[in-house]
């Protein structure tokens, strides 16, 4: 039986990244999008190409109302495509950033990172947990700035900061179960995050470059081949712990 992976934000970036390299590893996909249903189905039809199934699902992850409808589709998904109850793999990864100086940050603004990246993973892993097959993994998509700094990501990086302490906390309170649960931090990458400031501001991806010992910054290619690794067979040993792929930025 194949194993199935779901990652929710895998309809673009890092998310669709991860949803590819899983496929070229014979993994089937579960992915979710937040709006744009054309880029997920895409996404799904590149998959299908590769000789694995996938299957797109909406979700806004700052909603938790909404979590419990979401985990009823996923049953219908893995019950229709697959004649299956339960899944593997679970990579929360969906998100987005505020680029705002402490002192500029508003309450709006803090409270809408602590629902995407800090209650929302809390509370949608509860939801989708019951269906996890023990022995299977949970992977946190966190940030390399809960290590280094980068000022404009405080309120960004202070939920990410809490969702590598719950992480540490599920690898515990999971391991009966058998299920391993990771941190996962990418470093500056070049996508569409924080409006592309990485990606497209020369000066920025030069600095960011020059501060990394394998001299640029990342691409998404580079998080989507780590994450594969990490979800590989023989990594289940590894648990509680924060892995960072930034090519050695700030060390």
């Amino acid at each position: 039986m194949g194993k199935i992976a779901l990652i929710t934000g895998g309809s673009r970036g890092l998310g669709k990244s991860m949803a590819l390299h899983l496929a070229d590893k014979g993994r089937d996909i579960i992915l979710t999008y937040h709006s744009k249903r054309d880029e997920a189905e895409e996404v799904v039809k590149v998959i299908a190409a590769k000789g694995q199934k996938a299957v797109a699902l909406q979700l806004d992850i700052s909603q938790s109302e909404t979590f419990a409808g979401f985990a009823g589709a996923v049953r219908s998904a893995l019950q229709q495509h697959w004649d299956r109850s339960d899944f593997d793999f679970l990579v929360n990864n969906a998100g987005m950033g505020v680029h705002k100086p402490f002192m500029e940050t508003s309450e709006d603004e803090f409270n809408l990172m602590m629902n995407v990246h800090l209650k929302g993973p809390f509370f949608l892993s509860q939801q989708l947990l019951p269906m996890l097959k023990d022995g299977g993994r949970v992977l946190n998509i966190t940030s390399g700035l809960t290590r280094f700094t980068s000022p404009g990501y405080a309120a960004y990086a202070t939920m990410k900061t809490g969702l590598e302490g719950l992480s540490r906390y599920m690898a515990k309170e999971l391991g009966p179960r058998g299920i391993s649960v990771n941190a996962f931090a990418p470093g500056a990458i070049e996508t569409d995050f924080g409006g592309g400031l990485v990606r497209d501001n020369k000066e920025i991806n030069a600095y960011l470059a020059a501060n990394a010992a394998l001299g640029r910054v990342g691409l998404p290619d580079d998080i989507g081949g780590a994450v594969a690794a990490l979800l590989d067979d023989n990594a289940h040993w590894m648990t509680g712990q924060r892995i960072e792929a930034s090519g050695g930025e700030f060390m």
